[in-house]
């Protein structure tokens, strides 16, 4: 595999805080339209996730086949809690992404690398004088979080993933997350048990079967 030099800075830190639950089985329609009722734009892709060697601390896919990204793990500065609608495990990563050469091959092929299809359903907002709203910022400084609901595919099974990433000025990002889950789980999640921390993983902790 031919990795080129990123176009930022070396050593430029893009950190984010996020939160994820994975859930077994297909998608219903009654969840896809309960995250439809905010703008959204929609992502088909392959995504593959470096398993052996296990890398402490490290999360290193091929996204897409174009881009090289490794995520370090900072730790964990507690639960994001929605009463009676979600409970999950806040995650603080910082990431690298590199350019790769998609006609190049990668891994050593399973079980090293872990082919995982994604239908991603993406909506973002933006906190602005203290109001978080469904939109895209258009301010590089302003705090944001973007939402995904996916539909994954690996080894012949189906699952899904509600997901928050939160990025911008470090100090807010705990309150772009928590009031932008204010905001969705408002009407809460279509289902008969809400989000909590048994779903609540990485994907790269579910994959390794964490």
């Amino acid at each position: 595999m031919t990795a080129e030099a990123p176009q930022s800075r070396v050593g430029e830190e893009d950190r984010s805080l996020e939160v994820r639950w994975i859930f077994p089985g297909r998608l219903e329609a009654a969840v896809a339209g309960w995250f439809g009722r905010f703008p959204i734009g929609t992502e088909s892709r392959e995504d593959s996730y470096l398993l052996d060697p296990r890398l402490p601390g490290l999360s290193v896919k091929i996204r897409g086949g174009r881009a090289l990204e490794v995520k370090m793990y900072h730790g964990s500065p507690g639960i994001l809690e929605v009463p009676g609608r979600a409970r999950g495990r806040l995650e603080s990563w910082q990431k690298w992404s590199f350019p790769v050469d998609s006609s190049d091959q990668y891994g050593g092929g399973p079980p090293a690398w872990r082919p995982v299809h994604k239908i991603r359903r993406i909506s973002h907002f933006s906190l602005a004088g203290g109001q978080i709203a469904a939109r895209a910022s258009t301010q590089v400084h302003e705090p944001q979080c973007d939402v995904e609901l996916t539909e994954v595919s690996t080894i012949g099974q189906h699952w899904w993933t509600l997901g928050f990433e939160a990025s911008g000025p470090a100090d807010l990002l705990r309150t772009a997350v928590e009031a932008t889950a204010q905001l969705v789980f408002n009407p809460p999640l279509p289902r008969s048990a809400e989000p909590g921390l048994a779903e609540s993983k990485s994907y790269q902790q579910w994959l390794l079967g964490g």
